[in-house]
Parts: C-alpha cells; structure tokens; sequence
C-alpha cells in the first residue's frame, strides 16, 4: 500500500517553519491544570494540545484518566488558546466520544497499535471521517503491526495520517524507559517516506534530563516533529511524573534543537561525502566476509558437538563471550546495549547454524 503526498496534508497544510510540536500534560487531571498548562504552552511552539482522557494501565488499580468528563475541558481549550486539540482513542466508544467534542486529531496508543482486532474496530468506526490519525509504535519491536496499523486506517478511508515513534518495551534497561531501535522507525520511513513520523520522546526516555538529546537525534533523522508530556507542575502529576516538563522547560529546549538540512550542494562537502561512503562500504562489505567466516566456524564446531553428542548450547561460555564483548566495545566508544544487540544475534544465528549441521 502507497502513502502519498496528500497523507501528510493535515501537517502541510499549518505551514510550519519548524517541526510540529504536540504538548501536553500525560493525563487530563482537573479543567484547572487542563487550562492552565495550555495557557503557558499557548507562549511557545506548541501547535497541537495533548492530554490522555483514558489511560490504559498494565495493572488495575493505578489512575486509568478522568475519562469522558475531561472532553469539555479540552473544547475549552481550543476555545480559550486557538490550539487544535488530540488525545489517545483505545476503542469504537472513545472514538463516538471525541468525535461529539470537536478534537481534532486521534492518536492510537501503543498497547492498541498491538491489536490488529481493536485497530480494526476504530478504523471501521472512523468510515466517513477524514480526521487525522497518529499511530504509536507497537509495544513490542514488530514493524510490520505498526505498518498494518497505518494500512488499516488508509483502508477505512482516513487520508490523513501519521506515526509516532514512542520506543519499544525492553526488560531492565539502564539508559531508557522504552528503547528507541531507530532502525525500525527508519525502515517504517523507507516503506512509507511521504507519512509524517513524529517522535515521542517523553516515553522513549522516561525521565525528563534526556528529552533533549533523543530530540535532537531525532531531529537528525529528519523527523517531522514531537510529542512531549507537559505538566504546569510535573512532581505532582497523577501519572508519568518523571517524564514530564514544564511549559518552561518545553520553550527551552524547542530554542536548543538544531534543524539539520537534509544535504548540501557544496562541492567539498560533497566530495568528503562520497569519500567516506566508500570506505563505510568497503568496510561493510568487510564484516559480512567476517561474518561468514565465523558462521563456517560455528559449523565446524556443531560437527563437533554432533559427533560426540555435546549439547549445542554453552551458557557458561556465552556469557564470557558477551562479558568480553562489551568489555571491548564499550573501550572503543561503542553503547553497551549496541554491542548486546549485535553480538545476540551473531549467536543465534550461530546456533541455528550448528543446530542444523549433520
């Protein structure tokens, strides 16, 4: 299925000389924090107001939003600030619900993104209204859910659409609360390059210190723009409290991100270029030779293993190997979770490899 250039018209169409900015409290608590955090926002970039009006929790128990009765709140909003309006949709009924107050744009929550049946029942519910639709990433690392989310809205009829990239659930990470894995937001660009891809920021990193700098990577990526959670009073807020900003702090860091143009024409930079796409070529047609080489290794090791019936698995040693790894490579400058991530793979496909062999 083709996203076109007419997908991204509901962005186009503001005329923004910067990327979009959606900000907002995580969730709606009073009308008092709904406005007057908007009031603040309404003095910076921001040109769509969010707040979650039903929040979707692991576990029962915890604050699961004020619900229907903070729509008013943000009609009042655009109202009294000029701002469009967007919250989170989890089903048909919230869908009824928001249309009736006027919001102007639908975001589907990671938790819903992971429910073909559920995306379905929204879209069937959004036949004959051409409103806007965001769809988060997937909780867990799968592009092709969050690619189908996006088709099955295009299939309903809603011509103007978007994703956004919130991170992906990971067990223990130390660095963020949902880990990023930009490769999957840039193969979602790569299948469809005309959808708007907006970064979530706030979700990715779960405290407010490093909102900046995942912003301006994403920047650097050439993303459309941010969803960033924003509270008049963030310690206190009733829900996802380290990760939220002030209206303050919000203009701040808008003012510190740097846009990137997407290339240069100059001729020396050109030149520079084109030299160091060569040698990253050279180099990468390096390591799949590397790569084979010790994939024929492995093969000769499960042989091995085969013929005096040693099982194909090694823990002790695998956790030498990944110790070691990390070791180094976190000496030559590279992250701890890059080096995991790589040298994972390496053994599962070294495992598949002896496990295969006769």
């Amino acid at each position: 299925m083709e996203i076109k250039k007419e997908n991204r018209q509901w962005l186009d169409a503001m005329g923004l000389d910067h990327p979009i900015v959606i900000a907002g409290p995580c969730s709606a608590e009073t009308e008092e924090q709904v406005l007057k955090t908007a009031h603040e926002l309404k003095n910076t970039d921001t040109n769509v107001f969010r707040a979650g009006i039903w929040k979707p929790r692991t576990r029962p128990g915890g604050f699961e939003g004020v619900g229907a009765l903070g729509l008013p709140w943000l009609q009042k909003v655009k109202e009294e600030t000029g701002m469009l309006v967007t919250t989170e949709v989890g089903n048909a009924n919230h869908v009824e619900l928001a249309l009736k107050h006027d919001i102007d744009i639908l975001w589907i929550g990671a938790r819903t993104t992971v429910n073909p049946f559920v995306v379905q029942e929204i879209a069937d519910a959004l036949k004959g209204v051409d409103i806007p639709v965001l769809v988060k990433n997937p909780v867990n690392p799968d592009l092709p859910l969050w690619l189908g989310a996006v088709e099955r809205f295009k299939t309903a009829g809603i011509t103007q659409l978007g994703a956004i990239h919130r991170g992906f659930s990971t067990y223990n990470s130390l660095h963020y609360r949902n880990k990023p894995k930009w490769h999957l937001a840039i193969e979602l660009k790569k299948e469809f390059p005309n959808l708007p891809l907006i970064l979530d920021p706030s979700h990715i990193c779960g405290r407010r210190d490093t909102i900046l700098d995942v912003s301006q990577t994403a920047l650097d990526l050439n993303y459309d723009g941010f969803m960033i959670e924003t509270h008049i009073d963030p310690d206190k807020a009733w829900s996802d409290a380290a990760q939220q900003i002030t209206p303050a702090r919000l203009a701040q860091i808008t003012a510190d991100l740097r846009i990137r143009k997407e290339s240069s024409t100059e001729v020396e930079f050109q030149r520079k270029l084109n030299m160091h796409r060569k040698e990253l070529d050279l180099i990468d047609n390096n390591i799949i030779d590397v790569l084979a080489d010790r994939m024929g290794i492995a093969a000769e090791i499960g042989k091995l293993k085969h013929s005096e019936n040693v099982a194909i698995l090694q823990s002790g040693r695998w956790s030498d190997i990944i110790s070691k790894m990390v070791e180094l490579g976190v000496a030559k400058g590279l992250s701890k979770e890059f080096v995991e991530e790589i040298f994972r793979a390496i053994h599962v496909e070294s495992i598949n490899i002896q496990h295969n062999v006769k």
